[in-house]
């Protein structure tokens, strides 16, 4: 499968609340979503004032909602520096295993995986994703109005409510908010599919405590 990469020079629609949101028709985005309880609030918090002091230190406003487009003009070295102490640092954390990682259970992953496989073809074309104990990582490329945004409900509450009903409870399973990148590059999405495919091994995962798709 081919993906196309972020065009500059083609229109972008960006929608913020504490996480930034990019979109473009048929660009291959990196989305991450993830359980409720899989991030401690005050690791959050601490973590979204870190990020955001950074960008006010390079003359950026994270309360914009350009900033991810102000922070892709900074020299490379500091962008670097910016995805190794923030971007990085977040996945580290989900990775920790907080929560009650209830991903674990083939049968609830599996309930995942059926869900981003759902409208594969048809709203959206599906790359590698990858069904960790207490979060998602996917390549995806959304076609024609439809956005990341919107798509990340649809999964989030079709699973949830199997999932829900599978445990026999009730309440918010997902955490509302997303994380999501536009590719740019060949190397970032050579880059990214080899994270999605060695993330369990990172994380020190043993079979069956994951799930991976290769596209």
């Amino acid at each position: 499968m081919v993906f196309e990469l972020f065009d500059p020079d083609e229109p972008v629609d960006i929608t913020t609340r504490r996480l930034p949101h990019w979109f473009q028709p048929g660009a291959v985005c990196f989305v991450t979503f993830r359980t409720a309880d899989s991030m401690p609030r005050e690791v959050l918090s601490d973590w979204l004032r870190a990020r955001d002091e950074w960008l006010r230190r390079h003359g950026i406003d994270a309360a914009n909602r350009d900033w991810e487009a102000r922070l892709q003009s900074l020299p490379i070295a500091e962008r670097r520096e910016f995805s190794r102490n923030y971007s990085e640092q977040f996945h580290a954390v989900l990775d920790q295993g907080h929560g009650e990682c209830v991903l674990r259970r083939p049968d609830l992953a599996e309930i995942v995986a059926t869900s981003l496989r759902h409208f594969d073809g048809d709203r959206y074309d599906l790359g590698d994703f990858v069904i960790m104990p207490n979060h998602v990582h996917l390549l995806v490329a959304m076609h024609g109005d439809t956005t990341i945004d919107e798509q990340c409900k649809s999964w989030k509450k079709f699973s949830a409510a199997k999932i829900n009903a599978a445990l026999n409870r009730r309440g918010h399973f997902w955490q509302a908010e997303a994380f999501d990148h536009l590719i740019r590059s060949p190397e970032q999405f050579k880059y990214l599919r080899r994270y999605i495919a060695e993330n369990p091994i990172k994380a020190r995962l043993k079979e069956g405590d994951y799930f991976h798709r290769k596209a």
